[in-house]
């Protein structure tokens, strides 16, 4: 009797589970799925999501043409408020915006009307770890220096992309970067270390590509990096979260960091039904396992490394957790988080 039971309900979850993949077929077969880009044409979140729409039609049950529709008026808040209010609610638009709007909205950034957390997070791609790094005739030559020694590093202007990461670090851990200003971007910071002007720099991982081999010789040493999460590319160089000693100092820092753990974040506007939701979010999943996008992506040098809806949520949540003074804080240091 048992046995007949469990075959029954065993028959009932296969029929469910049928009937569920064909009714998402039924739903989206024919139909076309706007991607909203907050970001102009030809920029890496560009060229990403198009990349992304390529596989995620095939993924998505019923197979429909997915097309990319660039938004970028307002550094991509346009595209936010647009699928947060506009957009239909019935999975056919999805939205990707600035990877640091969460943290534009708490900090009270002008024309934000969409509630980040209202938003349905679907998963990401892209973890464009920052990293801090130095020549090898440096005085520093391990994290734990930073604290007892001076390490002059390339900045560019206030709140550049340069300067955030060693002026961050000083404020909240103590570190001793000295951050000399004026440097445009990794060439200009690379020629600079090699001619002695600066003994290193903080910025994106991926930027170093043209300088793999001064990495491999030992040139270039990887200090550290600035994420909570471990890089894959680079699973061994500690993270500054390590040198955190107090929950406030973890709590600023993810505020400020936290952007690259959102990647090219994708998501629905609220009110879509839960089972369209599943269905995009298990596509995307599918999209990240796909050996075919895996070779294009490596070929390309195209980051597509996935991050979970539940990893998105879990950063929103912790973000909405920053007390109101520590975001009055981040305001002084960062005055222009894009």
């Amino acid at each position: 009797m048992q046995i007949h039971k469990l075959a029954a309900a065993l028959l009932i979850c296969g029929t469910a589970s049928s009937a569920w993949g064909q009714a998402d077929a039924d739903f989206y077969k024919g139909k076309q799925v706007r991607l909203i880009i907050g970001h102009p044409v030809g920029g890496d979140s560009d060229v990403g999501a198009r990349f992304l729409a390529k596989y995620l039609q095939k993924q998505v049950p019923g197979h429909p043409t997915v097309i990319v529709q660039n938004m970028p008026q307002a550094a991509t808040i346009a595209a936010a408020n647009f699928v947060y209010s506009q957009a239909p609610r019935d999975g056919t638009v999805m939205g990707s915006f600035s990877r640091n709007f969460v943290s534009q909205a708490l900090i009270g950034q002008p024309n934000i009307t969409a509630e980040p957390r209202h938003f349905i997070w679907l998963g990401a791609f892209s973890f464009p770890s920052r990293v801090c790094v130095n020549w090898h005739t440096a005085p520093v030559k391990s994290p734990e220096d930073l604290f007892a020694q001076e390490l002059i590093v390339a900045g560019g202007g206030t709140g550049s992309s340069l300067s955030i990461i060693p002026t961050v670090l000083n404020h909240v851990l103590g570190t001793k970067f000295r951050i000399v200003p004026g440097y445009k971007g990794i060439n200009d910071a690379a020629l600079a270390i090699q001619r002695g002007e600066v003994q290193g720099v903080c910025m994106s991982y991926g930027q170093f590509t043209n300088y793999e081999q001064l990495i491999r010789e030992g040139k270039l040493k990887i200090l550290l990096h600035a994420e909570e999460s471990s890089p894959p590319e680079i699973p061994d160089v500690p993270s500054i979260y390590k040198f955190a000693k107090t929950h406030e100092q973890r709590q600023l820092m993810r505020f400020i960091f936290s952007g690259v753990e959102f990647g090219r974040p994708y998501v629905f506007p609220p009110g879509v039904p839960q089972d369209r939701v599943d269905t995009m979010r298990q596509a995307l999943i599918r999209v990240a396992k796909d050996p075919d996008m895996l070779a294009e992506s490596e070929k390309l040098k195209l980051d597509m490394t996935y991050r979970s809806s539940s990893h998105l949520e879990r950063l929103v949540e912790y973000l909405y957790q920053t007390p109101p003074d520590m975001i009055e804080t981040v305001k002084k240091l960062v005055p222009n988080l894009q």
